[in-house]
């Protein structure tokens, strides 16, 4: 079952080919722009995006990130430091990649969960530090921040159960993807040495010894998430 999972990848990357090579990497499932743009900045695979944020993750930390030429002490500072943002952690790493310094690390940094539903896309996305955004298909947006919330122990907890998956798999060489078909269901894994994901139909993944944990988690701390902004 589990091979199922992963063996779509190579099926995506065939029919979305056209898409790839079109674009710079930025999707646009939502209809309002803003929405948009939040849905990128999850990936962190973009810092233009998080230079044009006004309200930057640390802005001490942005200064290291943005730095010409990039300063690679300054930089493995950050994406080791457990105690900062997974995703500054994330564009720490992606920018010393950049520079040409690699990492054999593969340590998970964040998940991101992508279901398409009738009315649009639904995305969750949980980060090491505790963090968690989820963008509703309706396209609202719920932000939680620091590492002290109520749902700061699901978000471990979450990260937990994808570890194993990221242990089986590699990072994606190319452009990410558009949103997945309805219908389907996407795993991203945000990593230290990149993005990894594995995508399939729901009812495949929800049942399968890994996956399935994994999205069980995930609708907990979505659950825990929502009744916390009702709140």
């Amino acid at each position: 079952m589990f091979k199922k999972f992963f063996a779509a990848l190579g099926m995506i990357a065939a029919t979305n080919g056209t898409a790839i090579a079109a674009g710079n990497g930025l999707h646009h499932p939502y209809k309002q722009a803003h929405v948009n743009y939040m849905y990128n900045l999850l990936f962190c695979d973009d810092s233009k995006l998080f230079a044009n944020q006004t309200d930057k993750p640390d802005v001490g930390a942005w200064i290291v990130l943005a730095a010409e030429p990039p300063d690679g002490a300054a930089l493995l500072k950050i994406a080791v430091d457990e105690k900062q943002e997974g995703r500054l952690r994330a564009l720490a790493y992606n920018r010393l990649r950049a520079s040409g310094k690699t990492t054999s690390s593969k340590e998970l940094l964040g998940v991101i969960v992508e279901v398409p539903l009738e009315g649009g896309l639904d995305v969750l996305a949980a980060f090491s530090e505790g963090g968690v955004r989820y963008l509703n298909q309706s396209g609202k947006i719920l932000v939680i921040d620091g590492s002290n919330t109520p749902v700061a122990g699901l978000v471990k907890e979450l990260l937990a159960v994808a570890r194993p998956v990221v242990a089986k798999i590699g990072p994606w060489e190319e452009q990410r993807l558009p949103a997945p078909a309805f219908g389907n269901i996407r795993i991203t894994f945000l990593v230290a040495d990149g993005l990894y994901f594995g995508e399939g139909p729901a009812a495949i993944l929800q049942q399968d010894a890994m996956a399935g944990p994994v999205l069980a988690k995930a609708m907990q701390l979505l659950q825990k998430a929502t009744a916390l902004a009702v709140k």
